[in-house]
């Protein structure tokens, strides 16, 4: 699907932004501001992207670079999301901890190509699913220690380590993190047609290798998105990622 450029697309784009943030705004669930910044850093980012991306895929060193910015973005971004003190750097251990030997284990096997123009967009996804989950599971996991911090004291008094009580804590409502990544393999093909399996079929692939191809992106971010679960609770646990004025 190709969209037709000119003035409708950007009315129309202008008129979904501003729909968009006056719902916000009048439905008081926020602040209207970041819908506008998100949208107007979506179109100048893309822009960017796509005159960059062409000069990326003629290099397999470029590559590398590319999708080692994705993830300094990926981590930057998550970081930011969860905490604003500088241990927020810890996030890309859950982010790096998941994609690295996945990512890996799909190039050695040869699934993935190593070409760039396979290995940019899988990297792309793989470290956005693994950004979203980490972003999800600290987020609410600072969220719980904070508005649960006399169970977390009740179960230091019951003799918990320090680790554990807070594990106790963060552990159930970190898991659902991985709602998002789980609803949307349950109901692929039945709710939903992802990007990579209709991307592929434009392209002219056959059904079968499209259906393939979503399945292993799917299961992969699974995995991914689990391990990213994971270590963003150890990190709290272990006090890497830790509340504002929590001692």
């Amino acid at each position: 699907m190709n969209v037709v450029l000119g003035w409708p697309l950007g009315t129309v784009l202008a008129l979904l932004i501003v729909g968009g943030a006056a719902v916000i705004g009048v439905g008081r669930l926020g602040s209207w501001r970041p819908v506008v910044t998100a949208a107007v850093r979506a179109v100048g980012q893309l822009a960017a992207v796509s005159l960059v991306i062409v000069f990326v895929l003629r290099s397999g060193w470029l590559t590398a670079a590319f999708v080692l910015f994705m993830f300094g973005i990926a981590a930057w971004t998550s970081a930011r999301r969860i905490t604003r003190a500088r241990h927020g750097r810890w996030v890309a251990a859950s982010i790096g901890v998941g994609v690295a030997p996945i990512l890996g284990l799909l190039l050695a096997t040869r699934i993935v190509p190593a070409n760039p123009l396979a290995v940019v967009p899988i990297a792309g996804i793989l470290i956005g699913g693994a950004m979203t989950a980490t972003s999800l599971a600290g987020r609410r996991a600072l969220d719980e220690l904070t508005a649960r911090r006399g169970e977390y004291e009740a179960a230091l008094a019951l003799g918990f380590t320090d680790q554990d009580a807070v594990r106790l804590i963060v552990r159930p409502t970190a898991g659902q993190a991985l709602v998002p990544v789980l609803d949307q393999t349950r109901t692929v093909g039945l709710v939903t047609l992802p990007g990579t399996f209709v991307g592929i079929l434009l392209g002219g692939g056959s059904p079968l290798q499209a259906g393939a191809t979503q399945l292993l992106v799917l299961i992969a971010l699974l995995a991914i998105e689990g391990i990213a679960v994971l270590i963003t609770v150890e990190l709290v646990a272990n006090r890497k990622l830790s509340p504002a004025g929590w001692t």
